[in-house]
């Protein structure tokens, strides 16, 4: 086993991290991600069009609710008390582009990256849901690490 794969133990069995000798750290992570739709699609989001509601503000707490439950849906995450999870969405409505960015934040000892990536897939998840009976052609894609801070391996930023 390579030693660099920490969530596996000298006889390569999985293992949860124990991080309680890791000093308390602010740490942030940024995640992004995208649906693509059918531009109708996103004007009729945009108009508050949709029959289930006001798409973003749904998938937004989708998102957050998703980052809080992240050591619930991932084995050996460890659970965390979040300081902030914020989403937004960006909107191309000429190309049917939504792009979503969630930033997480907590002071711990260990990283929030999942929580952040976690957001994003729940919150692209949500905005699929609420328009599947419209465009069930839409995309969901991109899910990425866009930057992270704090900790012993310090600051990421996706080029």
């Amino acid at each position: 086993m390579p030693e660099d794969l920490t969530h596996f133990d000298k006889n390569g069995q999985a293992i949860m991290v124990d991080v309680s000798k890791k000093p308390l750290t602010v740490r942030e992570a940024v995640a992004g991600g995208e649906i693509q739709m059918r531009p109708e699609t996103l004007q009729q989001i945009l108009g508050q069009r949709i029959k289930k509601g006001d798409v973003f503000s749904v998938a937004r707490l989708a998102g957050i609710m998703a980052a809080k439950q992240t050591s619930a849906l991932i084995p050996l995450c460890h659970p965390l008390p979040l300081s902030a999870v914020e989403i937004d969405f960006d909107s191309d409505p000429q190309h049917g582009r939504v792009t979503i960015t969630a930033t997480t934040k907590v002071t711990g000892q260990t990283g929030i990256e999942m929580e952040a990536l976690t957001a994003v897939s729940i919150a692209a998840l949500t905005i699929y849901d609420m328009c599947k009976a419209i465009d069930r052609e839409m995309v969901i894609g991109g899910i990425c690490l866009l930057k992270k801070s704090g900790g012993k391996s310090g600051t990421f930023i996706r080029k």
